[in-house]
């Protein structure tokens, strides 16, 4: 099944893209100050237990290609990038698992980064990112460099949008399947954005974040 394949087709019209992000901004807004306690509680139990920095800007591709820190709340030791480098066996391991090591194999991960990561809690800090207009609510999962072979020829396809805090992968959740199948699923959304398929992604995504992650 090729990249260039859809997924059905959603009713109702995207919103333009100034409409879009007033809502965006609203809602990530709202949001943000009603998991403002959360967030606190997380960041602290991060400063306790591993020290400074709390926060992690991993770098990414944005709209149009343009680099951006995508922030969370740090699940790893200081310095995982590092280790990821010295390590061969790591580093063929990240690259064959969709750029991510799988967490029960992650030595750089922290005992609370577990726990932030099983429950969502560690990606709070992206509601910052949709505000400062970085990522929207809804879009194709931020990726980095090395993952835009993924979805060649169409990389322009996908950078033509913001990234999104949730995604149609994502809302998957526990069944989020590897590439290719996720460039086909977050290219197939770019092609088809409307408010129902919008709506449907943000209803699977609570109910991800509610069920948690295994992969932590």
């Amino acid at each position: 099944m090729g990249l260039t394949h859809g997924i059905g087709s959603g009713g109702g019209a995207s919103p333009p893209e100034p409409l879009r992000r007033v809502l965006d901004v609203g809602v990530a807004g709202l949001l943000l100050v009603a998991t403002l306690p959360l967030l606190a509680l997380a960041a602290l139990a991060v400063l306790l237990s591993d020290g400074r920095p709390v926060f992690f800007g991993h770098r990414r591709l944005g709209r149009g290609g343009r680099a951006f820190r995508c922030w969370k709340l740090r699940t790893m030791e200081v310095g995982a990038e590092e280790v990821l480098e010295r390590d061969p066996d790591l580093r063929d391991l990240h690259r064959g698992n969709g750029f991510k090591l799988p967490g029960a194999v992650d030595p750089r991960v922290t005992p609370v980064g577990r726990f932030l990561r099983r429950t969502y809690l560690d990606e709070l800090p992206q509601l910052v990112n949709v505000v400062a207009g970085d990522m929207s609510l809804v879009g194709p999962r931020p990726i980095v460099s090395e993952e835009l072979a993924e979805f060649e020829p169409h990389g322009p396809e996908l950078l033509s949008v913001r990234p999104g805090l949730f995604g149609a992968w994502t809302s998957l959740g526990r069944a989020r399947p590897p590439y290719p199948e996720r460039a086909r699923l977050e290219l197939a959304y770019v092609r088809e954005r409307t408010v129902r398929r919008d709506l449907a992604i943000l209803g699977r995504s609570v109910r991800a974040v509610l069920e948690g992650t295994e992969d932590a």
